[in-house]
């Protein structure tokens, strides 16, 4: 197919036109970060915990640093190192079971349903575990002053400095993407450096000390159950080959005057007055579906050529080029909030009587956002687990794994908007994986054609309902992962027009996807509209007739929601690339006999097919307003009676003490901006601070032993404040859709809109004063401007460009590589 298809093609599906040619990803507009202080993280004192730490990384390689005095200790991980090995589908029992579920349900027995449902659930994922610890005792005595630890996010980089009697000691810690390695430098100003050099591991090995050179050998477990697990021996170690992953961490030291010298296991420096840390790692991965199994001895090999490859680069030329590398997708994007108090720490900036008067707070975590999907997401990475590529125990909360009924898509809902889109095919590549398992899983379990994916997965693409026999199928049993995975592909095609993307890869995952949902459809007996059974709203329950909480019943809106998006799209993806007329024909008819939406007595969008009490009324989910967003089939202004109803169960739940903290607070700020609500977006904002972040801004969940490092919610948040300041979800680019009363006066480049369209934007006073529309196609867009403003002027190169108003907005004209800047003004009484 080639030239160009309607909008109304794809306004049907909620996107914008963009050309069927296959568009290139964006051209780099690279972009100097707009003050060096919006761009910084940074503290007066060290780090006592881990999970206060600051995070580097390059997508596979991870540290965090802690900046202790007189002990540094870098936490170290490898993406690919977990617990297990791959291990069949194990559950003969399922698809003998799945009957008597849908009996019990539709008969309206919900506990019965219930407990049939356990039947269906086999084993738990596995974990991903903390590589190891590379400790740097300093030997310089004395006490510390000025002291100063920060993460430069524009230059990845931690550094931590400090002054004893007349000497300046100065750490810096990065990852390099290009040369894979992680890179510390020591220096001492007006002294030297004596130091001891350690490395140890929570896991089964053992380190030593060859010359100037670390090495750290070890095993992960055969297996490890979640932490949320009482059993006997949790974690269970093999000594067979390929049962537990090996690993190897290798550090060569290298030093300007002074000696290295190895002692027993660790290595001692003294009298340099500076040290180079050169760190490569790797472990016995090969693929989800193979053993790991390499030897030791092969692994050790593979880090250390590695090391023998950056042998002869220098420092500064290590950190050039790791610089240049980050910058190239850091600096894609920026936002700059006026006013602020850069000049505090940042502990002290996110306390609320500081925040009210710090929009630049908002902006430095939108930058942490994005910094952390660079360092945690790569090409030919494995997508961002639970804490992103950093974890220091063994067996972490929730396993770190992917669990996919809302934490793993959130982390890439900023990755098109905040043009990132290069973060994104980490995740397309597991996808993959998991839709080989997931078949499986669809066919063994079920009986059913194409691939489906449960609550949980982990490095090896398990696909199977978790939970073995004695969980609640309210979140171990939920098979509606793989139509939430599948919006991805989608939305990857909206923004950036790709067609070859879509035809080899997105079409093939999103076609699978709808075959299984196509197949796990059911007829209600009550009324003949198709439906899901078994049906559960992920992890919240509802109250049966006896007034005792349930989880089960028949087509849960969740499900309805994701089932007509999943064929929507197929539908639409189908007709761009001109093949499977059939089996669009039969998505389009399912779709007509899907079971309808439904408001409740209050007012709300039910979140059953019947009005049920809440078990909890405050739950932290709020699954079935995914239709809002992260779905785009109801919006204000094509569905108000829809979104008012979105906005009363969004209302209710905060009422009732919900979504309150981390990915959930994240989730309803997306929500009120996606109303255009830009009161409610600036208070969700503040209540993210408030209650979701330690002082790193990292976001936590909260737990009876107190908070967890759950990095879901940092994405979460920075996908919020993209929409707030551009939407095009709904057929039209809107500037400025939400931004909170606070942000009187800034500027936002590098964001993208559906249509492969990058907009910059200028405001002050609260109001939009101008936007430059950057196209990468030739497509029109269709813009629209905050209530009260008016296009003044529109000029390319210089030259006015005619521009027609109508039809719900500005019509502009898009020839390919063009940029047309916008001057906005005050409209007319």
């Amino acid at each position: 197919m080639t030239g160009e298809f309607s909008r109304r093609d794809l306004l049907e599906a909620g996107g914008i036109a963009v050309a069927a040619t296959g568009l290139a990803a964006l051209p780099l507009r690279a972009m100097p970060a707009s003050s060096t202080d919006d761009h910084r993280l940074w503290f007066d004192a060290p780090a006592t915990r881990w999970v206060d730490g600051l995070p580097v990384g390059n997508g596979r390689l991870g540290a965090m640093v802690r900046g202790e005095v007189m002990r540094e200790v870098l936490s170290l991980n490898d993406d690919t190192l977990w617990s297990g090995y791959p291990t069949p589908n194990a559950n003969s029992e399922a698809i003998r079971a799945l009957p008597g579920v849908r009996e019990a349900t539709f008969a309206g027995d919900n506990h019965e349903a219930d407990k049939r449902a356990m039947r269906l659930q086999g084993p738990f994922s596995q974990s991903y575990e903390p590589l190891g610890d590379l400790t740097i005792t300093m030997n310089h005595g004395g006490s510390a002053s000025g002291y100063r630890r920060a993460l430069d996010l524009d230059q990845a980089e931690a550094t931590v400095s400090y002054a004893v009697g007349s000497t300046r000691y100065r750490r810096e810690v990065f990852v390099s993407h290009p040369d894979q390695l992680i890179v510390v430098r020591l220096t001492a100003e007006g002294g030297a450096i004596d130091c001891d050099l350690a490395m140890a591991t929570l896991l089964r090995g053992e380190s030593r000390a060859v010359g100037k050179r670390l090495i750290l050998r070890g095993k992960a477990p055969a297996s490890c159950a979640p932490n949320y697990r009482k059993i006997a021996d949790p974690v269970v170690y093999d000594d067979a080959p390929g049962k537990g992953m090996a690993f190897v961490a290798l550090v060569d030291v290298e030093t300007r005057g002074g000696k290295a010298t190895a002692r027993d296991r660790m290595i001692e420096v003294r009298g340099a007055s500076e040290v180079v840390l050169r760190i490569a790692a790797a472990t016995g991965f090969r693929r989800f579906d193979q053993m790991p199994d390499l030897s030791s001895d092969e692994i050790e090999a593979r880090a250390a050529a590695v090391l023998k490859a950056a042998a002869g680069k220098r420092f500064a030329a290590l950190r050039s080029v790791h610089v240049a590398d980050h910058q190239q997708l850091y600096r894609r994007a920026s936002l700059q909030l006026d006013g602020g108090s850069a000049d505090q720490p940042t502990g002290a900036r996110r306390m609320g009587n500081v925040r009210a008067s710090d929009p630049g707070l908002a902006a430095l975590l939108f930058h942490f956002g994005r910094y952390l999907l660079i360092a945690s997401s790569r090409a030919g990475t494995q997508p961002a687990n639970l804490q992103g590529i950093w974890n220091a125990e063994v067996r972490p909360p929730w396993s770190s794994n992917h669990t996919t009924n809302i934490n793993t898509q959130m982390m890439y809902w900023p990755a098109e908007t905040a043009n990132l889109a290069d973060c994104h095919t980490a995740l397309f590549d597991w996808m993959e994986h998991v839709a080989v398992r997931g078949r499986a899983v669809a066919r063994d379990y079920y009986g059913m054609p194409g691939w489906c994916l449960h609550h949980n997965s982990d490095v090896w693409a398990m696909a199977n309902p978790v939970g073995e026999r004695d969980s609640t199928p309210v979140w171990a049993n939920w098979p509606m992962g793989g139509p939430w995975l599948a919006q991805h592909p989608w939305q990857h095609y909206l923004f950036s027009g790709d067609v070859a993307f879509l035809r080899e890869r997105g079409y093939p995952l999103m076609r699978g996807c709808a075959e299984f949902c196509a197949a796990w459809l059911v007829a209600d007996p009550q009324n003949g509209r198709l439906t899901t059974a078994p049906s559960v709203s992920p992890e919240n329950q509802f109250l049966a007739a006896d007034g005792k909480p349930a989880s089960i019943s028949a087509g849960c809106t969740m499900d309805l929601a994701l089932t007509r998006e999943i064929f929507t799209n197929c539908i639409a993806a189908a007709q761009i690339l001109g093949v499977d007329g059939p089996f669009a024909a039969h998505l389009t008819d399912l779709a007509k006999r899907l079971a309808p939406y439904q408001i409740g007595s209050h007012g709300q969008l039910q979140e059953w097919s019947r009005d049920f009490p809440e078990s909890e009324p405050g739950h932290r989910h709020v699954s079935h307003l995914y239709p809002l967003y992260p779905g785009n089939e109801f919006t204000p202004s094509r569905t108000p009676r829809w979104a008012k109803a979105v906005a009363t169960s969004m209302q209710r739940r905060e009422d009732n003490g919900g979504a309150a903290t981390g990915w959930s607070r994240a989730w309803a700020t997306c929500i009120w901006a996606r109303m255009g609500d830009d009161a409610r977006s600036g208070k969700s904002i503040d209540a993210f601070f408030a209650h979701s972040v330690l002082d790193n801004l990292f976001d936590t969940h909260p737990s009876g032993n107190g908070p967890i490092f759950q990095i879901d919610g940092n994405f979460g948040i920075t996908a919020a404040i993209a929409e707030m300041l551009l939407q095009s979800h709904d057929g039209a680019i809107a500037l400025l859709p939400a931004v909170p009363p606070a942000w009187r006066s800034g500027s936002a480049r590098g964001l993208r809109a559906r249509g492969g369209i990058t907009v910059d934007q200028r405001w002050s006073a609260g109001q939009l004063d101008g936007a430059d529309l950057h196209f990468v196609s030739g497509v029109d867009a269709l813009i629209r401007l905050p209530a009260g403003r008016q296009l003044l002027a529109a000029t390319r190169d210089g030259a006015t460009v005619a521009i027609r108003a109508g039809d719900g907005g500005l019509h502009v004209p898009g020839r390919r590589g063009d940029t047309i800047t916008l001057n906005i003004g005050a409209a007319r009484a």
